[in-house]
């Protein structure tokens, strides 16, 4: 399938693949026909998805049978109302349906919304009106169906809705209903049939300051991942590749369905309620994963099991993405299993945008090197190109050329669109530096970034450091004021069980990070907190406490 796609697959070097990697874009290119209906006609026993539950339950789905159900769900959206263009949102999280879905609308020209369960009505509501949402199709758990119809009288263009497998009044049970649809679909031609500017997903993204963004892709954008699947996570024909995510998540299409199945391998699936390391690590092993993905938090509490017990035979690559890792970590973890965590960058907006690839000896902490496509670039406060060493602001140059998989901009705000793209460069509002053999290194937002004393001090590397000490479970980084610094370190520190706050405690942390790290980077103020602030996808709202510091000082 990616001699279809790529004028060259197989590379000699990271020069090599920077140089001729190449995706040849066709015209009216669509997922759902194009890879997997494709796939379906010439290999239909081909698996495409291995799914599994916390209680047993398991599923197999080829790509024969993706087409069929695939067909039949085109053909109950069809039926009730939903046209090329027309918003879906899909709260489905990691259940199957969710593939059945997304590639029916992709069939239909429609525009699919993952969005997480975690949703309040406050969230539905300003999601339903941002975007004009037609349809919701949802799990049948109490709580979501609540919000969901709590949402609706202030939804107006909300005007169908669907439920996984359950009967319930003013609402459709997908599942049944699907049945009574026919396995055949016929693609759209014509001004019915979208093109590869179209667009094709919305993702609103849970930003770490005001109302989520809506950040829009087009019909191409699956193209883009086959760099993040087959060079940087590395998946294999007929392997099995699983990314830890929730469909409601970026990271799930980064890691659950376009590159993997471009390069021949099938997505596992595991629906869990609750993440249970060393559950998770038994399915791993159980089913035979090849290839892994998952933020550095998930490789954190692994590295607390005793890992000597698993059978990793069949795990060939281990990527990481979503933070940065601390080198803790990879030490850890490769010590115990000799797997090399590949780590990688990117944005919603963006595919693989860095990444430490095959060819690449990866350096703990570092996100890698600029991926094939992305002509990346490190600004200073004056726009000029940093040097080797220097910090300064991501961006990426667009133009000479606008990457495969970036978005087309945020949905219905120009404004803000024009604020980070202008001028042909894309400002990714992300800090790093570069070392001299070319690899980029994580330094904090650029909101994020502490002043003090003439010096810059990225959170990250203080983060880092504070991790490294057994008290240390979670913590936060950010600038307080000082009239004579200018501003100083802060750590907001969530404790590991056997710790307690205190003086002692205080002086040790600080004196753990003046040894680890340069001493002025040190935090002169700690806090701990029961927990820290965080987004509905987990990241931790810096600017919350900054602000809270703020009011404090008023």
């Amino acid at each position: 399938m990616l001699e279809k796609f790529l004028s060259k697959v197989d590379f000699d070097s990271y020069e090599d693949f920077i140089d001729n990697f190449k995706i040849n874009v066709p015209d009216n290119f669509n997922f759902a026909y194009d890879v997997v209906d494709e796939i379906a006609a010439k290999t239909p026993d081909k698996i495409a998805i291995v799914w599994c539950d916390e209680n047993g339950n398991e599923a197999t789905f080829t790509f024969g049978q993706l087409k069929e159900y695939s067909n039949k769900a085109a053909n109950f959206f069809k039926r009730v109302g939903v046209k090329k263009g027309d918003p879906v949102m899909l709260i489905l999280k990691r259940r199957y349906e969710f593939w059945f879905a997304v590639l029916a609308l992709h069939k239909i020209g429609a525009v699919a919304i993952p969005a997480t369960h975690l949703l309040t009505a406050k969230d539905i509501i300003y999601r339903n009106n941002a975007a004009d949402i037609k349809m919701i199709f949802s799990i049948a758990e109490d709580e979501v169906i609540k919000h969901i119809e709590d949402s609706l009288e202030k939804s107006p263009t909300v005007k169908v809705k669907a439920l996984i497998n359950s009967e319930k009044d003013g609402w459709y049970n997908f599942n049944s209903e699907i049945e009574k649809e026919s396995s055949q679909f016929e693609r759209p031609t014509g001004e019915n049939a979208p093109t590869n500017e179209s667009m094709m997903l919305l993702y609103f993204t849970s930003g770490t300051t005001g109302m989520p963004k809506m950040v829009a892709h087009d019909f191409t954008y699956p193209l883009g991942h086959i760099n993040t699947a087959k060079y940087w996570q590395n998946v294999i024909d007929h392997g099995l590749h699983l990314t830890v995510a929730d469909t409601g998540w970026a990271k799930a299409v980064w890691g659950k369905i376009y590159g993997q199945w471009l390069s021949g391998c099938a997505v596992f699936v595991y629906d869990y309620e609750k993440f249970v390391p060393h559950e998770l690590l038994d399915v791993i092993c159980k089913y035979g994963v090849t290839s892994f993905c998952a933020p550095p938090t998930i490789y954190r509490f692994f590295i607390k099991e005793d890992l000597t017990k698993y059978d990793f035979s069949k795990l060939k690559h281990c990527a990481v993405a979503g933070e940065p890792l601390n080198p803790e970590v990879y030490n850890q973890f490769y010590k115990a299993t000799g797997l090399k965590l590949m780590e990688g960058y990117g944005q919603t907006e963006l595919t693989v945008t860095l990444g430490t690839f095959p060819w690449m000896e990866p350096k703990p902490g570092s996100m890698g090197k600029p991926a094939p496509g992305y002509d990346i670039d490190l600004l200073d406060e004056n726009g000029n190109s940093c040097e080797v060493g220097e910090e300064g602001q991501i961006v990426i140059r667009t133009n000479k050329r606008k990457p495969a998989g970036m978005f087309i901009g945020y949905y219905r705000d120009q404004e803000l669109t024009n604020k980070v793209w202008h001028d042909g460069i894309y400002y990714t509002g992300d800090m790093a530096w570069r070392d001299e053999d070319g690899y980029y290194w994580f330094v904090g937002r650029a909101d994020d970034v502490i002043k003090s004393s003439g010096y810059r001090i990225g959170p990250f590397e203080v983060e880092s450091a504070l991790l490294e000490h057994p008290a240390v479970l979670e913590c936060a980084i950010t600038a307080v004021p000082d009239p004579i610094r200018g501003q100083v370190v802060k750590a907001t520190v969530v404790l590991t069980k056997n710790y307690t706050p205190g003086d002692d405690l205080v002086k040790e942390l600080q004196n753990h990070v003046k040894t680890v790290t340069a001493p002025y980077k040190y935090p002169r103020i700690i806090e701990f907190v029961k927990e820290l602030p965080k987004t509905i996808s987990g990241k931790i709202r810096r600017v919350e406490i900054r602000d809270k510091d703020k009011t404090a000082n008023e």
